[in-house]
């Protein structure tokens, strides 16, 4: 059969492709108009119960009647009501609004439309998650963007705020925004948390790189979409000697090598000078021309936050320090974290100013 088969393959492989093509299409004008409906309806809920036409006892009535209309529908009971009408009211207030236009620099007249768009391409159950577990209006529209720029699943938007990307990605900019080098903004995150490993204690630097590898489809979602694995312990020939570097990668997006270094231990500023070394040896001898220079990011299991400030303060190649934990960590410990180091740099200023 395989044979038979074997002439026809190109076009039949060109028809499968149109096939999931033209489904993904349709998914996702079914979610386009399964996500206005709620917006809709949230927004008669609530305009009624604002203005005290309606109570919590016609929003019961109003779920039995959907109900005897529509038998085989779900998500529209009382409690799927009051979630419509959370939905509205939080993406139409003010403030995410104001918050919205100011972050993407959108103009007030498109700003409505703006987050409409943003809404409908994301699944109904990851908007509940977001709506659930998210405060701030800043925290809301970093997980819908991420949702939405990285076509997330419902997991994957689970796990990103069970383990507080925002707040790590927040903590990794405030570091970031006190060296000398140039790293783009929400790329990096502090620190990494590598819980699907299950790797015993003690382990070596072999054991973790081995470890990621084995699970690099969590690793690449846990540092972010956009990487393209290039390999591990990528050889760069340097004079006479051969070097390896731990983990290799390529970002589409900003068009350039990322490289991950690891270490078991604390940082220790030698660990700078080496990554230094193989950012040099990639960029002049495995980045192509029309490619950005090489950005290195060095893991380690723990770090002195003024031993990486002096370390960093005279490097010039653009590079981060970044934890990591093998480990979930409690959320509020990374959001203390966040705000203990904001107004250590704050204080800082001050008094240097």
């Amino acid at each position: 059969m395989n044979n038979y088969i074997e002439p026809f393959l190109v076009d039949f492989e060109h028809i499968v492709k149109l096939i999931e093509a033209a489904r993904s299409r349709a998914y996702s004008k079914v979610n386009v108009e399964m996500i206005m409906l709620h917006f809709n309806v949230g927004k008669i809920v609530s305009d009624r119960v604002s203005a005290g036409s309606w109570g919590d006892k016609t929003v019961g009535l109003l779920a039995e009647f959907i109900q005897n209309r529509f038998p085989s529908i779900s998500g529209f009971n009382r409690r799927g009501l009051y979630r419509m009408k959370q939905f509205f009211e939080t993406y139409s207030e003010p403030t995410f609004l104001s918050t919205v236009q100011f972050q993407m620099n959108v103009n007030e007249d498109n700003v409505v439309k703006f987050v409409s768009t943003l809404l409908t391409q994301i699944q109904w159950s990851a908007h509940l998650h977001i709506l659930s577990k998210t405060k701030t209006s800043e925290e809301k529209l970093f997980y819908l963007l991420k949702a939405a720029n990285e076509k997330l699943s419902v997991r994957e938007v689970e796990r990103q705020l069970k383990t507080a990307v925002f707040e790590r990605t927040m903590l990794a900019n405030q570091i970031v925004s006190t060296t000398m080098t140039q790293l783009p903004k929400d790329l990096f995150k502090e620190p990494y948390i590598f819980e699907f490993l299950d790797l015993p204690e003690p382990f070596s630097e072999n054991d973790l790189e081995t470890a990621l590898i084995k699970n690099l489809h969590k690793f690449i979602l846990e540092i972010g979409k956009g990487f393209t694995y290039m390999g591990n312990q990528y050889r760069l020939q340097v004079g006479n000697k051969d070097y390896y570097t731990d983990l290799l990668f390529f970002h589409r997006d900003l068009q350039c090598l990322v490289l991950f270094e690891l270490k078991i231990s604390e940082f220790e500023p030698e660990f700078l000078g080496k990554l230094n070394f193989y950012l040099e040896a990639l960029d002049r001898d495995v980045k192509r021309a029309h490619e950005n220079p090489s950005i290195g990011v060095l893991l380690c299991k723990g770090k002195d936050s003024e031993v990486v400030e002096y370390a960093m303060s005279r490097n010039i190649s653009p590079a981060m320090i970044a934890d990591y934990e093998t480990k979930m960590i409690n959320k509020k410990v990374l959001a203390d974290k966040f705000h203990q180091l904001f107004e250590m740099l704050s204080l800082k200023e001050e008094n240097n100013g």
